[in-house]
């Protein structure tokens, strides 16, 4: 399989139209780098911008807005897949909240989540409650179900002041290298889509994971009986409207095991480029850490034969070629376009609480589009419900 090589950024707006609001400046070069192919020579990630003044919360509530009157902000995004606010008056879940919103996207749903997210303001969540000692390895948000937020957005509440920093890593740029130096993986990847199997239980399967119940039961009621809470699972199923390629299967012990077969290689909606959308060196990070111990969620190429290892090793050795760390300042957000760009979480030093990080997901105008023209491959929305 050939794709040519273009560039990502071709329609992204200068830097030079965020002022007098945002001006860009830089960062240590552990925490930024230049993006590779495909992306224009001299797009960095993360693009760092601060305010030119300084602003109150609805001063830069109100820039944002009129930034994205034409969308200079959603393109920029497009051309260096993350961005990060520094210096804005943010300090607690509510004003990051107003923050997010104004950007004018929609509010994301997880259908299906495996970690415990509860709610603290409107769209605003923990991150992540793992224990500081577990790394996240660099994913796309929620790759191992069908419905996936576009954009994320980070708040660092409190910071620790040994690790913790987010990664970043371009999903485009690992696709051209995957191409260039796995091409097999590639041509297997495309032609079969992964089948990706999640496993959940009654009870959280690890410090920090979803219950059953958060991942489906949003309309589950105290007193309903089994087959009443079965039924409404299901309904929350049936809203991935995927028929034949998400499949489920009841144990006896109520565990529900869902397997979707979806796209890993995606196109950015706005220029038509390849994007790898996966965790599968995440995957393949915890399963060498113990590969005794089963994943939550277990994954193989579309026709059901195992991906392997050195492929998957590969996958890894070029994340950790072209990301870089965030280390975090207390009140930064991090914008995530989460088609192009991966994100994790690294351990920390200290107290469980010296790192508190919260999220807010959002949808965009468009969905990530299919790479070929097979029925499994397309992506869609999920039903409201």
């Amino acid at each position: 399989m050939a794709t040519a090589i273009a560039t990502a950024s071709s329609a992204a707006p200068s830097e030079a139209s965020l002022t007098p609001f945002f001006e860009p400046f830089a960062l240590p070069a552990t925490n930024q780098r230049e993006l590779g192919a495909p992306h224009a020579p001299g797009t960095v990630t993360p693009l760092a911008l601060r305010p030119t003044s300084e602003l109150t919360l609805d001063q830069a509530i109100d820039t944002v807005k009129q930034l994205q009157q034409d969308k200079t902000l959603t393109k920029l995004l497009a051309s260096h897949g993350t961005l990060l606010f520094r210096g804005l008056p943010i300090n607690n879940a509510t004003e990051f909240s107003r923050f997010a919103h104004a950007f004018g996207w929609r509010p994301h749903e997880i259908i299906g989540i495996v970690v415990d997210r509860p709610l603290l303001a409107p769209n605003v969540a923990p991150a992540n409650e793992s224990p500081k000692e577990v790394e996240i390895y660099n994913h796309n948000e929620s790759p191992q179900v069908p419905h996936a937020p576009e954009y994320i957005f980070f708040y660092g509440h409190k910071v620790p002041e040994i690790g913790g920093e987010t990664p970043i890593s371009s999903s485009l740029e690992l696709f051209q290298r995957a191409q260039a130096e796995i091409p097999e993986f590639i041509e297997k990847i495309t032609q079969e889509g992964i089948l990706s199997r999640v496993v959940y239980k009654v009870d959280a399967q690890y410090a920090g994971g979803s219950t059953l119940r958060q991942a489906f039961g949003k309309e589950i009621e105290d007193g309903d009986d089994a087959p009443t809470r079965r039924a409404k699972i299901e309904k929350q199923l049936q809203r991935y409207a995927r028929g034949e390629h998400t499949t489920w299967e009841w144990k006896d012990d109520a565990t529900l095991e869902v397997t979707h077969r979806l796209p890993v290689v995606r196109t950015q909606p706005s220029t038509g480029l390849p994007t790898l959308f996966t965790g599968l060196a995440a995957y393949y990070r915890r399963l060498k850490q113990n590969w005794d111990n089963k994943a939550v969620a277990v994954q193989y190429y579309g026709d059901g034969t195992e991906i392997s290892k050195e492929h998957l090793a590969k996958l890894e050795e070029i994340t950790d070629d072209i990301r870089v760390l965030h280390k975090w300042h207390r009140g930064d957000v991090l914008v995530y376009d989460n088609i192009i760009s991966q994100h994790g979480r690294q351990p920390w030093g200290g107290e469980q609480g010296d790192r508190v990080v919260q999220a807010s997901l959002f949808d965009g105008d468009q969905v990530p589009g299919a790479f070929n023209n097979q029925p499994w491959a397309q992506v869609v929305q999920a039903l409201d419900g």
